[in-house]
């Protein structure tokens, strides 16, 4: 029996170069996986970061001030109390201190002259925090219920571009401040 070569398959050995069929699924899968796996972390990791800053600016504009009437007007967008006597104007935060309800100004039938503290002032009204019944006198002393501390009373100033009233939250001052346009 005589054998040709001819007809024989002859087997190669497979290349360094060409990659096998089962080692491109096993890449294809690991690359799939990877990705299914970064896909699924992504919410978390992009919680970590706000896409939105929440808190007001410190410092905002209120208006001119010939369009506030004597005595208090209650800026609600700001929560906060601006009171006018003549040219003279002070802003008082409408925040209790207690739990941070918002106070209501309840205004005497007439301006009272009051001493708190060894400082004299011309009260047009009392705070009353209707949360839980603490009361503040007209500068934002507290005088009664369970608030810790007096009303803030912020930095007034007036905008030399535009002649509007500036407050700034950021900026606590005495009591006795007052800034005169």
């Amino acid at each position: 029996m005589a054998t040709t070569h001819e007809n024989v398959p002859i087997k190669t050995a497979p290349s360094a170069e060409a990659p096998s069929r089962r080692s491109f699924l096993a890449r294809l899968a690991g690359i799939l996986a990877a990705t299914g796996a970064a896909l699924a972390a992504w919410p978390m990791f992009r919680s970590l970061v706000p896409n939105v800053l929440y808190e007001p600016p410190k410092r905002f504009r209120i208006g001119l001030p010939d369009n506030y009437q004597e005595g208090a007007t209650f800026l609600e967008k700001h929560r906060l109390f601006l009171f006018r006597s003549g040219a003279s104007f002070h802003a008082i935060s409408g925040i209790c201190t207690h739990l941070g309800c918002t106070v209501k100004f309840a205004p005497f039938g007439s301006p009272r002259e009051e001493t708190v503290r060894g400082y004299t002032f011309r009260a047009l009204g009392e705070f009353h925090c209707p949360c839980h019944g603490s009361k503040f006198r007209g500068e934002g002393t507290n005088f009664a219920g369970p608030a810790p501390r007096p009303l803030t009373s912020f930095l007034l100033e007036l905008s030399p571009e535009t002649g509007e009233l500036v407050v700034d939250v950021a900026a606590e001052v005495s009591r006795d401040f007052r800034l005169v346009v």
